[in-house]
């Protein structure tokens, strides 16, 4: 959190209203997420912290996963709205930069579509990462292409290059493009350990690499021999989502279990987060987030109705 400008004349009650709001996001979160190691210490500085910081501008800068991205940058719209003193800056730099970034405190909260690797928990042990929705990832093709399902090896053998022609599976005597994401990409992290290990195969160094969900959709919309993989909740008109063995990547099948490319979504703080990183975490885990996540095509953690 980071705050500028004098304190200003806002009424003790106000003062006394958001520290409410912050000791009830930081008891919500100790007591449903035990995992998230929030101390008990941390929680019982909210009050003294919130106090102080009452009545200043607050900024959050907040950076990491382009699957993330959109949760949290209509979170911020709609929190911002709420609370006008909250500046919060979102930039979409990849889950792996945005976990450098927390760990290194560049921002105040990193974003992740992946969970922590174990390197980047020995190099920053006091990272804390939250859930705050689930996502499922979407193999895609160009819409005029006639091919409508692979079978999930089908996929693997396209995309580590021994299936090269769309002929082979159902399409056109034509060349397959194959287009992947960067490497520390949680989107390609998530696609390597759901497809790609199960066969022991790995992503072909001949595949287009592409920076981010919008521009692997923005490529794949452009080439009808194209193929990738995006988050669910980048999937639109411009391209068509393929059924991987027969079902199709859909929030239903996915939490039937009858959709198997699955993984969490995450901000991290640094250490216990602070008053202002608590209030945002909790939002982003309350019933209007959680119906937002919904709204944006991804998985919320519990029904919100």
């Amino acid at each position: 959190m980071r705050m500028s400008g004098g304190a200003s004349k806002r009424s003790l009650i106000f003062a006394l209203a958001l520290v409410a709001v912050a000791m009830f996001f930081a008891g919500y979160l100790t007591s449903a997420l035990a995992s998230s190691s929030i101390s008990h210490i941390g929680v019982k500085t909210v009050t003294k912290t919130i106090v102080k910081t009452a009545g200043l501008d607050m900024k959050l800068d907040i950076a990491g996963s382009t699957t993330v991205t959109p949760i949290v940058e209509e979170a911020a719209r709609r929190f911002s709205e709420l609370y006008p003193g909250f500046k919060i800056s979102v930039a979409a730099i990849g889950s792996g930069p945005g976990i450098k970034a927390v760990g290194s405190g560049e921002v105040d909260i990193g974003m992740a579509s992946r969970d922590l690797k174990e390197k980047e928990v020995e190099q920053w042990p006091d990272l804390k990462p939250f859930k705050i929705a689930m996502d499922s990832i979407a193999i895609v093709v160009h819409p005029s292409n006639p091919v409508n399902g692979l079978t999930l090896e089908q996929v693997a053998k396209i995309f580590a290059g021994e299936i090269t022609n769309w002929k082979e599976v159902g399409g056109p005597d034509k060349p397959i493009h194959v287009i992947t994401r960067e490497k520390g990409s949680g989107t390609r992290d998530c696609f390597e350990h759901a497809v790609m290990k199960p066969f022991e195969k790995e992503i072909s160094a001949k595949a287009m690499v592409q920076q981010g969900n919008p521009k692997v959709r923005a490529a794949v919309a452009n080439d009808p021999l194209s193929i990738g993989y995006i988050s669910l909740g980048f999937v639109d008109e411009t391209i068509k989502p393929l059924k991987i063995d027969g079902v199709e990547p859909k929030i239903e099948n996915v939490l039937k279990g009858t959709y198997a490319i699955k993984r969490n979504l995450y901000v991290i703080t640094k250490g216990d987060p602070d008053p202002a990183e608590l209030m945002f975490i909790g939002y982003l885990l309350s019933a209007e987030g959680q119906r937002m996540v919904g709204e944006l095509g991804y998985i919320p953690l519990y029904s919100v109705g």
